[in-house]
């Protein structure tokens, strides 16, 4: 998860960033990945890079490709947080190690409609 995020036109780039994370462990890895996704909200909370809410993670098997996955659902502070992350060792700390671990990592800024 060390890839910077891509700059993104906000209307409000103080507003709350709510984030949805497909993480597809690679095969014999899944216990392994699920203690650094365990991880992550402690790292985001210590920098203080999240919003209050509690993030939820929830296991998931993709019927069609036959696989487990772990889904996360947070709030970044605001549109800056992310890049922030990047500079923050304590959040790298957790993100490094999930590179070796991950077949697949999908990050999808949601919007309520």
């Amino acid at each position: 998860m060390s890839d910077q995020h891509e700059k993104r036109h906000r209307e409000n780039p103080d507003a709350p960033v709510t984030n949805i994370v497909t993480y597809v462990p690679k095969a014999g890895k899944e216990a392994e990945l699920l203690a650094l996704v365990k991880k992550h909200e402690p790292a985001l909370r210590a920098a203080g890079l999240c919003t209050k809410e509690p993030f939820v993670v929830w296991k998931a098997f993709d019927v069609r490709k036959q696989r487990t996955s772990y889904i996360e659902w947070f709030q970044w502070k605001d549109g800056n947080a992310a890049d922030l992350a990047h500079q923050t060792p304590e959040v790298m700390a957790v993100w490094e190690p999930m590179g070796p671990v991950l077949e697949d990592l999908v990050i999808c800024e949601v919007e309520r409609l």
